[in-house]
């Protein structure tokens, strides 16, 4: 920037339009080993990066409104794999961040901690799990499991922003669920992330490999919706026809596996099994069809199952959610 060229950039006026947060965001998102550029249009990119953390920390507040760590954390060895599993996520990056961190390498922080809000979270762990956190029982283990998870995960999260976005963070911690200090600038780093077990078999490796067939099986239900075959992803069933290894890894996941594509219904076969009119999807050893669901749509869940009206209490209700309404809730194990 150069008074004689004018083309300074007032912070008072980046503080007025957009926030202070955002002015400390650039900074932290710039290199600041060489030239830092600014502009507008960077300003305006970066106010989007920003609005990304912060929609990320009130969904996770949003999904703790009545949740008490004092009463309702679930203890690790109880919850989900797949809430398991983000703990662990959030374990790895916090150490990078740590170490960042120590290393005065806020650009890292920056784009490691937008990456795990925007993929890990968002692209994936939030979108599987909305359908326990709005559709099984209350007080069940299966939403109180996600939401411990969420707790967790929110209790780093809001300590690894605080130096950077610094109002934003005392802003969440304030709305925090459970009692703690009164600024997270009093806070040391989070301390009850726990990492998965290399030799589980639910490890790091089978997640992320179960997060790339769940990325194949969206392309082609995304391919579906083009064509106007099916509406939302609950309209459809898949049929995945596997190798061994693909056979292995889905089938441990069991009737849970179709709320990890968010469809309906997921039936697994073994490939020597499959008809001429499948798909190859872009892993090599997965075929699949995607099939219109012929059942009744459940006006709860909006799945399609073929238990819709079979209760005379809640007619319109599947059996999963007649569990979840009348029953001790429906037992989740993975996802």
């Amino acid at each position: 920037m150069s008074k004689s060229k004018g083309n300074v950039v007032a912070p008072q006026s980046v503080m007025k339009d957009l926030g202070a947060d955002v002015l400390r965001l650039w900074v932290a998102s710039t290199d600041y080993r060489g030239e830092m550029s600014v502009s507008n249009e960077i300003l305006s990119r970066t106010s989007d990066g920003y609005r990304r953390l912060r929609n990320t920390a009130r969904f996770l507040l949003a999904n703790l409104n009545d949740f008490d760590p004092a009463q309702h954390l679930v203890a690790t060895q109880d919850l989900l794999a797949l809430d398991r599993w983000i703990m662990d996520r959030a374990s790895l990056l916090q150490d990078e961040v740590i170490a960042h961190y120590d290393a005065y390498q806020f650009q890292q922080i920056y784009q490691k901690v937008h990456n795990f809000c925007a993929i890990d979270l968002s692209s994936f762990y939030l979108d599987v799990s909305k359908d326990r956190q709005y559709t099984a029982k209350t007080g069940g283990l299966a939403r109180r499991s996600t939401q411990t998870a969420l707790y967790h995960v929110l209790e780093a999260l809001v300590r690894w922003l605080a130096p950077i976005i610094s109002y934003t963070a005392d802003e969440i911690w304030s709305y925090m669920p459970g009692k703690r200090s009164q600024s997270v600038f009093l806070e040391t780093w989070y301390k009850d992330l726990v990492a998965l077990d290399d030799n589980s078999v639910m490890n790091r490796n089978f997640w992320q490999q179960i997060m790339a067939v769940r990325s194949a099986v969206s392309k082609e239900l995304e391919k579906s919706r083009a064509k106007g075959e099916i509406g939302s992803s609950l309209n459809a069933e898949v049929e995945l026809y596997c190798n061994d290894s693909y056979f292995e890894l889905l089938n441990c996941l069991d009737k849970e596996l179709h709320f990890i594509f968010i469809t309906s219904n997921a039936l697994l076969y073994a490939d020597e099994f499959a008809p001429s009119d499948t798909v190859q999807t872009e892993l090599e050893g997965i075929k699949l069809k995607v099939l219109v669901s012929e059942n009744v749509k459940c006006v709860r869940c909006w799945h399609q199952r073929y238990d819709v009206g079979e209760h005379a209490d809640h007619p319109e209700l599947c059996g999963r959610c007649v569990e979840n309404v009348d029953g001790d809730g429906e037992q989740r194990r993975y996802a």
